[in-house]
């Protein structure tokens, strides 16, 4: 063996195994792997793609959903040097050929379902030297299967790595104002800074169970979940996908005590018929993102859990924690991050102003673009991140989401934040969530559109729900369109897509406040 910088995940996975080998570190469905198990996979794969020709400083596509090959792969790549590329597996066409190209990945694995996905795009992604099925054979253009690199040797991999990159793996944006953008993070140790309050602030002990759902490929499985289990060593039952009528039953399962929610779930969640047993569940703490501040109560009361809110980016470090139960606030500023509310002018605002989120660390820039100069310069302007994120900080410190800056909208000469429509509207007794968006107008500028989500028995009238936004909201903010949908198209991560609604525009279905 060559002399190895370990990474810090390889020292954490080796001390794990080393002081506990055989306590369950992963459940999976009926599975129970060990952290003794969980080692020998990792170091099986990492051998098995160093054998591929896999070198520190390469990084590898995933494209998987929730499995263990998939952690399998993810650790074994920091292992050797190299790092990961995590795809959502909704990717297709010119976005996944971008991800391929434009990370300069030199090795993909993916599902066997995929496989034909990945294959359209490959020809155009030059670097792309080796393709790995996951669940099925070679061949097709794949030239080897998972369980051959899970031949590898069970022995730490032998390779110097003392000049490799950290390992991070090298997460996309979503892509919704342009092509996904790579983020790489730099200063791992400073950008962590607020990883632990956010995780000590859960009160998981060692060997409670830690549960999620959400997709690996995303950095709330992956960064928070994975990661905290393991710094917490805590158990990590890891489910398929999201299920709003499974979910409390998984957690029953697996007697967890905490699982991380999206905005969007907690919607979802409440939206399914009450049960007599919905309080008796094991879980203490929801990890929320994005909470609607007039369902939090409902949520805590109905499930028997306690909310605990965080604000965080893939693009860069700097996170808000609330763990007080301040409902409807975001949090304050955990780590050494500083954060601020700055006018469009780059003025620093003052308590109760609305204005962009941004924050700064004392190490200075934290994160770039990959191939993207000019975004990352427009990103980190004067040392400050700017989020795209639009809040109001209190007197004490606590910030309140108000919106994105990007969706707002244009309406007789005023801008309208789709958020502040959409949490008038959820307020409405009928109504179970909406989402406020442009469309073009004839005059010039926006029109408001809202599309509804009725509440499971309930009927939404146009007409009352207009009436109802009246006096709530400004004048000019008022909907002229509603159409009543049975869903609103969301992302794995339960984030509504507004250009799939804008896209759709004025249908028949939609009901006209001018022609009504």
């Amino acid at each position: 063996m060559t002399d190895r910088a370990q990474g810090i995940f390889e020292l954490l996975i080796r001390s794990r195994a080393a002081e506990h080998p055989d306590s369950t570190w992963l459940l999976w469905e009926d599975e129970e792997v060990s952290w003794a198990t969980a080692l020998s996979a990792i170091q099986r794969v990492a051998n098995g793609l160093l054998g591929l020709g896999i070198r520190p400083g390469d990084r590898i596509a995933l494209m998987m959903g929730n499995k263990p090959e998939f952690l399998w792969a993810h650790f074994a790549a920091g292992f050797i040097g190299a790092s990961t590329v995590p795809v959502n597996i909704s990717q297709r066409g010119p976005a996944l050929s971008h991800i391929l190209a434009d990370s300069g990945a030199a090795c993909a694995i993916v599902d066997d379902e995929l496989r034909d996905v990945v294959s359209a795009v490959r020809k155009e992604a030059a670097g792309l030297a080796h393709a790995v099925v996951v669940g099925g054979k070679a061949g097709d253009g794949f030239e080897t299967d998972f369980d051959h690199l899970l031949d590898g040797d069970d022995r730490e991999p032998s390779i110097d790595v003392t000049e490799a990159p950290t390992g991070a793996a090298m997460l996309y944006t979503s892509g919704t104002t342009g092509p996904p953008k790579g983020v790489v993070q730099k200063g791992a140790a400073a950008g962590a800074s607020g990883f632990l309050p956010l995780i000590s602030s859960l009160g998981i002990q060692p060997g409670e169970t830690i549960y999620t759902a959400l997709p690996l490929f995303h950095g709330n499985a992956l960064l928070i979940s994975t990661t905290g289990s393991m710094v917490l060593d805590a158990r990590l039952a890891l489910g398929r996908r999201f299920s709003a009528s499974r979910l409390f039953d998984e957690t029953r399962k697996y007697g967890a005590v905490e699982f991380n929610a999206l905005g969007g779930m907690i919607t979802i969640l409440l939206k399914q018929p009450p049960r007599d047993d919905d309080r008796d569940n094991p879980v203490r703490v929801v990890l929320s993102a994005g909470c609607p501040a007039e369902r939090w109560v409902e949520f805590e009361e109905r499930f028997g859990v306690k909310l605990v809110e965080f604000y965080g980016l893939v693009d860069a470090p700097g996170l808000l924690l609330n763990d007080s139960g301040r409902v409807g606030s975001m949090g304050r500023p955990i780590g050494e991050c500083e954060f601020a509310v700055m006018s469009d002018g780059g003025e620093l605002l003052g308590s109760d102003e609305v204005g962009e989120v941004v924050f700064k660390h004392p190490a200075g820039q934290l994160s770039e673009y990959h191939n993207l100069p000019e975004a990352t310069e427009s990103a980190w302007r004067d040392g400050w991140f700017h989020t795209g994120d639009l809040a109001a900080r209190d007197v004490e410190g606590f910030y309140y989401y108000k919106g994105r800056k990007k969706e707002s909208i244009r309406r007789l000469g005023e801008n309208i934040s789709a958020w502040e429509i959409e949490t008038v509207a959820n307020q409405h007794p009928k109504v179970l969530e909406s989402a406020a968006h442009a469309v073009p107008s004839e005059l010039g500028e926006d029109e408001v559109k809202l599309c509804v989500v009725e509440k499971p028995g309930e009927s939404v009238d146009p007409v009352e729900l207009g009436s109802f936004l009246e006096g709530r909201v400004a004048r000019y903010a008022v909907p002229r369109y509603i159409e009543i949908m049975a869903e609103i198209p969301k992302t794995p991560t339960h984030r509504v897509r507004y250009q799939e609604l804008k896209d759709r525009g004025v249908t028949t279905q939609t009901w006209d406040r001018t022609t009504a």
